[in-house]
């Protein structure tokens, strides 16, 4: 579990092999978890400046893999116990979404994304979203996107302020909405919901 706060930026050595070696002052160790944007990976082996993590095929299908070269997020697991600042974040990666316009504003920069359909409804105005392993509100949502607003300490101390344009990202829903929508069955039931099944949707939250 994490809280989508930063802990460094890690400089990538090599992804080879589903193997991806990260240089870092942060030191794992053997099997920690750690998320690298966004990604909950488990580190495999130990360098006497890096560590290395391991890709699965499903992780590989799910994440923009394009983006593991030259710099990464990393976050160190959560220890029980710990302030949350940002929001849980599982480091489970839902869809890729794609930037598609950045526009600077007084005191911010607008972020609006465009999502795959099916994780819309996930999607709340003044909710919470993982992107790239970064904890945001979402400011607006769109039929088909989201706008967030990165406020300047965020954008200087992550990769936000290198982004352009065309850059895909890794998005994580809000794990409280994913429940939610199983709940409520978006995706597999079109029936309205009973006032009963309603009531107990309400107690489980």
């Amino acid at each position: 579990m994490f809280n989508g706060l930063i802990r460094e930026i890690a400089n990538v050595k090599s992804y080879s092999n589903n193997t991806l070696v990260l240089k870092a002052n942060y030191r794992p160790n053997l099997g920690d978890s750690i998320a690298v944007n966004g990604a909950c990976l488990s580190v495999t082996q130990i360098f006497s400046d890096a560590f290395s993590v391991e890709l699965s095929a499903e992780t590989r299908a799910k994440i923009a893999t394009q983006n593991l070269k030259a710099r990464v997020h990393i976050e160190p697991a959560m220890k029980l116990g710990e302030r949350i600042d940002g929001h849980l974040v599982q480091g489970h990666i839902d869809a890729i979404g794609e930037i598609y316009q950045i526009s600077r504003k007084e005191n911010g920069v607008d972020f609006f994304i465009k999502l795959p359909k099916k994780i819309m409804p996930l999607m709340a105005d003044k909710g919470s979203v993982c992107i790239d392993g970064v904890s945001l509100t979402i400011n607006e949502v769109l039929p088909e996107a989201i706008r967030l607003t990165i406020i300047p300490i965020t954008f200087t101390q992550t990769l936000f302020c290198e982004y352009k344009v065309g850059r895909l990202v890794n998005i994580e829903s809000d794990l409280l909405a994913r429940y939610v929508a199983r709940q409520f069955g978006f995706k597999n039931e079109q029936r309205p919901l009973s006032w009963d099944e309603a009531q107990h949707i309400a107690s489980l939250y």
